[in-house]
């Protein structure tokens, strides 16, 4: 996988977000609590929705965005209320008259949109204040009635999380995660490797013949299978890594496909369509299914094209004839009809696309995909960082804003002018700029932590001297590459945080979505029919090329095929896990 770099300047907003899950309430004449008709199947409908949604929140602020939905009666007009348990106080407001009474809120109509139709919806905003927590309101009213209470005071008539044909704001909030019994095994059989061999960890779907199986190993069925008896009465969040572009990876070698350039009809036909068809299988609909789609693709596009020195032929083809774009469209829409699957699209790091002239452009480029080939943001769920790589979560030895001996970071050979130092505030301001941009509001992102801990006696205890910006910055580095461009099976790498849900604002999960262990490319050719080919990235004895600041490629020595066993890799990612093991 080719992770490169470029570098200008300019400015980008950093306040982070954070979605709420949707409040469901029941709705009727004002001051009468009225059930809602069954519909043909004698299940109630529910009767109004309220989607109560905290956009931005800082130390002593918040910004909310509220949506009815009504399904009952046509109204002429209409009144929301609520009560906080603490001290929120709103603040200013847009699209509704609202008041505060106490704790007490209300939310009037304007004159303009009071009309609220059957199945019509309006949305009003707000900005509020705050100390100490900022809880979601847990009961609504609309026009007198109250939140979640039917004609027979049975409870809630809306489905819970987890329902199978429902979607839940963070799939893996309460779930496990399914553990690959494959790969599991193979770290079982790894001296110390049982400490880890129970954790969860991507399928990669990454040619035709995996959706099957290839050889006797498990197809997607198979796993599919074996997640609902890991599941049980659980609920249970499934991995998979869609990754079979026509021209794939087209500024590396050694993860290059089995798919030419020009075969988008081949991808669409008999490797999308077929996942879609086995992925809608009633038999799943249990199963919440994440899907990584297609790495290494999108930011290619934007970084490495055109007259940029890190440009490259292959990239250029795949830019003119559009076959990322209708690739990752035609995905996210097939695989966005299936109800249970969550489609998170891959944004590359904050090594690849933090610099200026890369991160505006990659969100665009993003949008372009997410709506082409019938595909719309409703069939994105958010976006991963990190997949396949190194850099780090979080750096805590110095920040951006950080100046030694008269000069900014950002102006030191590590940094090199970009906005961001790890990954955790990439992660965290590149979700702003896609909501930006014309994506949901309440996107997740994840964060890939298989391979970026950087612990072992290499990492360092606190800042680096004072002497001058870069003894500073690489003194006090937790990432130890030798250029943030390198991406190949690296020397001193470690296993990073836990795979776990919701560790952050914005974040839906730290998840190893690359199983640690399996080879990133061969440090030497090796045939295969594969499609694979050589890249001298994965040479430890490569001196570099523009997309790593012509450096030594930091790689480890006899390396297997890409996707292959690497056991030296994966001994080296336990001894420097952090935490340590």
């Amino acid at each position: 996988m080719s992770r490169t770099a470029s570098r200008t300047r300019s400015s980008t907003r950093t306040k982070t977000a954070t979605t709420l899950a949707a409040l469901s309430l029941v709705a009727g004449a004002a001051g009468t609590a009225v059930a809602a008709d069954p519909d043909a199947s004698g299940v109630k409908a529910i009767p109004c929705t309220v989607d109560y949604k905290i956009q931005n929140q800082w130390d002593t602020g918040f910004t909310v965005a509220v949506t009815i939905t009504n399904n009952s009666a046509a109204k002429s007009s209409w009144a929301a209320k609520w009560s906080y348990a603490g001290n929120q106080k709103v603040t200013s407001g847009w699209n509704a008259k609202i008041t505060q009474s106490g704790t007490a809120v209300t939310a009037a109509n304007e004159t303009y949109n009071g009309s609220l139709p059957t199945g019509g919806s309006v949305s009003f905003g707000f900005n509020g204040s705050y100390s100490g927590t900022n809880a979601v309101p847990t009961t609504f009213t609309l026009d007198g009635v109250t939140c979640n209470v039917d004609d027979g005071g049975g409870g809630p008539t809306n489905p819970g999380p987890g329902t199978p044909g429902t979607k839940v704001d963070n799939p893996y909030s309460g779930a496990k995660v399914y553990v690959n019994p494959e790969w599991s095994a193979k770290a079982a059989a790894e001296t110390g490797g049982s400490r880890i061999a129970n954790q969860p960890t991507g399928v990669w779907l990454d040619r035709i013949a995996a959706i099957e199986g290839v050889g006797s190993g498990m197809g997607l069925r198979d796993h599919l299978d074996e997640a609902l008896r890991q599941k049980g009465s659980d609920q249970l969040v499934v991995q998979l890594v869609i990754y079979n572009l026509p021209g794939r990876d087209c500024a590396a070698l050694a993860s290059n496909g089995e798919l030419g350039p020009t075969e988008i009809d081949k991808y669409k036909s008999q490797y999308i369509d077929p996942i879609a068809a086995i992925l809608a299988d009633s038999k799943y609909a249990s199963l919440r299914i994440v899907t990584t789609v297609e790495i290494d693709s999108l930011p290619n596009l934007v970084t490495n094209t055109g007259s940029r020195p890190t440009a490259t032929p292959q990239c250029d083809v795949m830019k003119a004839n559009g076959n990322y774009v209708k690739g990752v469209g035609y995905a996210l829409n097939k695989l966005g009809d299936v109800a249970n699957v969550y489609n998170y699209i891959d944004a590359g790091h904050h090594g690849w696309i933090g610099w200026d002239d890369n991160f505006g452009a990659s969100a665009n480029t993003f949008k372009e995909a997410a709506t082409a080939e019938g595909a719309t943001v409703n069939d994105v769920h958010g976006f991963i960082t990190n997949t396949a790589n190194y850099s780090a979560l979080k750096e805590n030895n110095y920040t951006i804003n950080d100046n030694v001996a008269g000069k900014s970071v950002r102006e030191s050979k590590w940094v090199d002018w970009n906005r961001y130092v790890d990954e955790l505030s990439f992660a965290q301001a590149f979700r702003n700029q896609l909501v930006s941009v014309g994506f949901n509001s309440n996107i997740g992102m994840l964060i890939d932590t298989s391979r970026n801990g950087w612990g072992g006696s290499a990492r360092p205890s606190g800042p680096g001297a004072t002497t001058s910006v870069d003894t500073y910055v690489n003194g006090g580095r937790y990432d130890r590459r030798i250029h943030i461009g390198n991406w190949c099976n690296q020397a001193g790498a470690g296993l990073g945080e836990r795979p776990q849900a919701a560790p952050a604002t914005g974040i839906d999960a730290y998840v190893w979505m690359k199983p640690p262990g399996e080879s990133d490319g061969s440090s030497s050719a090796i045939a295969n029919d594969e499609g694979k080919g050589f890249d001298r990235m994965c040479d430890p004895t490569y001196t570099g090329n523009p997309r790593n600041g012509n450096s030594m490629s930091g790689s480890l020595p006899n390396a297997p095929l890409s996707g292959h066993w690497f056991s030296a890799q994966f001994q080296q990612l336990m001894q420097n896990a952090y935490p340590a093991l």
